[in-house]
Formats: C-alpha cells, sequence, structure tokens
C-alpha cells in the first residue's frame, strides 16, 4: 500500500447489490445472469456480475470487444477458448482476452455459479458458430503461446496485507488481462484493511461471511454474494464482524492493484 494521503472523493455514490436478485432480461436458457456493477450504477471502465448455470447449461460460443475475467464461485466449469478446453473448480480464473471466441458449460451434477468481470462498463456479446469439439486439456494450463490465461487458485501466491487478511491475485496486467485486475481475500475474525483509496473503481463481492462496509464515513453489512460498488477516491474499508472468516472477490478497473491509505477518520466518519 502507498503512503497515506488525504482523499479527493468524486461525486458518483457508493452502490450495493443482492447476490440473489432477479436475473437480467434475456438470460440464456439454464443461465441466470446477474449484473451488479455496470454503466447504470456510475462504473467507469469495468462491469461485474454472476451467471448461474443449471446442470448441462452452456452459453454457446461468443467473443467480446475487451477483457474478460471468469472466476468459479461454486461447481464445476467447463471453459473453451478457441477449441481448447479446461476444467475449472472452485475460485479458479479464466482471464479471456478480448476477440477471443469461448463458451462456458456446467460440467457437474450441481448448479454452478461464475463471477465476471469485464474491462468496459457496457460489455456486448457476439455470438459465433464454431464446432463444438475441443481439445481436452483437464486441469492443465494454457501453453504458453496460448493467449487465454488460468490462474489456478491452489497456485496462487498468498500475501498477507494487513494482519490476518490474507490475499492472491487471480487476473491482472502481468496475467494478461488489459483494463481490469482483481483476486480473493480472506479475513480472519476482526482482521480488517487499514481505510484506503484508489484512483479506479472498485467492485467487491463477499463470498463467505459477515462483512462490515465503511465508505466515507456511512456502514454497511454485507453477507451472501452481496456486491459492493465503491468509486474511486471513496475512502473506504472493510471488516470482518462475523464469527468466522470472510472471504470476498475484488476488482479494480486498472491493471494492477494498488491502494493509498488515508486518515482512518475519512472511513469512520
Amino acid at each position: 500500500m502507498s503512503q497515506i494521503q488525504s482523499p479527493r472523493a468524486v461525486g458518483v455514490r457508493e452502490s450495493f447489490f443482492s447476490g440473489s436478485a432477479l436475473p437480467d432480461a434475456g438470460s440464456p436458457d439454464g443461465i441466470a445472469l446477474r449484473t451488479f456493477v455496470s454503466r447504470a450504477c456510475g462504473a467507469n471502465g469495468f462491469s461485474t456480475g454472476t451467471a448461474t448455470f443449471e446442470p448441462g447449461a452452456v452459453l454457446r460460443y461468443h467473443f467480446h470487444h475487451c477483457s474478460e475475467a471468469i472466476t468459479i464461485l461454486s461447481g464445476e466449469a467447463l471453459v473453451v477458448i478457441a477449441g481448447r478446453g479446461y476444467r475449472l473448480g472452485r475460485l479458479d480464473c479464466m482471464h479471456v482476452p478480448a476477440g477471443a471466441p469461448h463458451m462456458v458449460q456446467n460440467a457437474g451434477a450441481q448448479s454452478m455459479t461464475a463471477h465476471w468481470s469485464f474491462a468496459s462498463a457496457d460489455p456486448q456479446r457476439t455470438f459465433v458458430d464454431l464446432p463444438v469439439s475441443f481439445e481436452e486439456r483437464g486441469s492443465r494450463n494454457p501453453d504458453s503461446n496460448d493467449p487465454e490465461h488460468l490462474r489456478r487458485f491452489a497456485q496462487a501466491e498468498i500475501y498477507e496485507l494487513s494482519e490476518g487478511a490474507w490475499f492472491r491475485d487471480l487476473f491482472a496486467a502481468r496475467f494478461g488481462s488489459a483494463g481490469i485486475c482483481g483476486g480473493y481475500g480472506r479475513f480472519e475474525k476482526g482482521a480488517s484493511l487499514p481505510c484506503h483509496t484508489h484512483e479506479y473503481d472498485e467492485s467487491i463481492t463477499i463470498l463467505a461471511g459477515d462483512a462490515t462496509c465503511f465508505v466515507q464515513g456511512v456502514r454497511h453489512e454485507m453477507r451472501g454474494v452481496e456486491t459492493a460498488f465503491v468509486p474511486r477516491r471513496k475512502a473506504h474499508r472493510f471488516l470482518n464482524n462475523g464469527n468466522g472468516e470472510m472471504e470476498m472477490l475484488w476488482v479494480y478497473a486498472g491493471n494492477e492493484p494498488d491502494r493509498v491509505l488515508v486518515d482512518a477518520s475519512f472511513c469512520s466518519g
């Protein structure tokens, strides 16, 4: 984290979204798409949400004109990138480069939920007709000359960002993404990050446990795949206020993580 500074807040307000909200209109058969952070809430340069797949459901081949990161929250997924098929489990993360045709399928017997992040506040999906056959790579990672990047959760470096707050970076410019970065945080009981800001917008999804979010002196309670949108330069911090561990997935509208510490009073009020 960078040195303590005084925050320069912007006019966009923070927003909060329920993980069990009604699916987006026009969701494909067997798939419940939910958009959380996007241009609609004032986000700039990125968007986030979830996709819940019924057993056997397939989102057929398509591409986007921006980077996408697909992180599996529950279940088993098959992600095929231009004929190369990978099996993903919980918190494995696939970065799909702009223009790369890909399809996603629920590969398990239970429902599967994936968290998606785009380097666009208004992403578009273009469907294409490609052969459904693919090279089965299973639990392998992409080859060095493949454009996609797969970050296996078990292989991601663990670092302690503050006492009792353990982080893993899952996608960033150094892993091939452009315009977005993100990762996973696990907070022990009572753990918190210091009050801080970013020079870009942030999306935070609570995966497990109970979290208290402080933004510019306002307190919010979060749990159950609830997602917070924190605009750039808004002072904020997250606290695990539950009896067990708290897990989160964070996404920034920037190439690499960066945090600027500010005085604690800007969070607490």
